[in-house]
């Protein structure tokens, strides 16, 4: 089964994710990016990475630009998820090398097609 890395300072996020992709991969929390690249550094690989952007401690884009800065994990596809409508914060994370940028509220559904395409 494919396995998911949720990045989001809110749960409640994760358990929405937890009730539409349950079927579809194995998903793994961590409230922030640095609690994620421990993980991250304990060997685990996940095969998509979905990340809030508004988090405390270390941003989303930030958290995005040391991935696809990281030979070891340049190439997992990454999910952004924001809250805020702006054009421009999407095409910085897509140049920065985001594989998808999702609004919240976001269409669960939605979501969970857009996760497939990836895995």
């Amino acid at each position: 089964m494919k396995k998911v890395l949720v990045v989001d300072d809110k749960a409640s996020i994760f358990k929405v994710l937890s009730v539409y992709l349950k079927n579809e991969c194995e998903l793994t929390y961590c409230e922030d990016p640095i609690k994620a690249i421990d993980w991250l550094y304990d060997g685990n690989e996940p095969d998509l990475i979905i990340s809030d952007i508004r988090m405390p401690k270390m941003t989303g884009d930030e958290f995005l630009l040391y991935l696809k800065g990281n030979e070891l994990w340049s190439n997992i596809p990454v999910i952004m998820l924001s809250s805020e409508e702006s054009s421009t914060e999407r095409q910085q994370m897509l140049e920065a090398g985001a594989d998808d940028y999702i609004l919240k509220p976001f269409n669960p559904t939605e979501l969970k097609a857009r996760v497939k395409r990836l895995l």
